[in-house]
């Protein structure tokens, strides 16, 4: 039987059970939160950013989940440094060209500021910068994909949260913890 994981991976977190490139630092891994023997994440999430995290035992579900040719849908909630116009948000519909290539188009809309949890350290404030929350699905999983982005249309992104993967969502999952689904 699958076992599947959905883990809520805190800021700051590395998305791998163990850190050899460096060892003798204080990098956080998944091993700080998860003793399940056998389960690998399916895809990746930056140190940076927080969120949903898939793990499973099952390596075909892995690759189905992680590889960008089966299109499974990931959703992330954005706070970006300022006041997106209809122009930007019609140019992440339509998929924007980055260094590594064009992007398949994303949904997008401007969002109202979502209620999460505090984050360590709190993402920077200031007053003479406006900023604005975004939800994004992108069917893709490139290297800090949505960062780059939403900074291609010159909204850069102050705090990603991955709220869902295919038919899996944060719900419920407090930061630093999992359940099976």
């Amino acid at each position: 039987m699958t076992r599947i994981i959905l883990f809520n991976k805190p800021f700051d977190v590395l998305s791998q059970f163990t850190d050899k490139g460096t060892e003798g630092t204080a990098r956080r891994t998944l091993s700080e939160f998860i003793d399940a023997p056998g389960v690998y994440p399916a895809g990746r999430l930056d140190r940076d950013s927080e969120g949903l995290m898939v793990l499973t035992d099952n390596g075909k579900l892995q690759a189905k989940i992680s590889n960008p040719k089966f299109r499974s849908p990931k959703t992330y909630l954005a706070q970006v440094e300022g006041n997106p116009t209809d122009d930007q948000l019609e140019q992440l519909r339509k998929g924007v060209v980055l260094k590594d290539g064009a992007t398949r188009p994303a949904q997008v809309e401007r969002i109202a500021p979502p209620e999460l949890w505090d984050r360590e350290p709190p993402v920077r404030y200031r007053k003479t910068v406006p900023d604005a929350w975004l939800r994004l699905t992108i069917t893709e999983g490139r290297n800090r994909q949505v960062r780059r982005m939403t900074a291609h249309v010159g909204l850069p992104c102050l705090r990603l949260v991955r709220w869902s993967v295919g038919e899996w969502s944060l719900h419920g999952i407090a930061p630093g913890t999992w359940r099976d689904a």
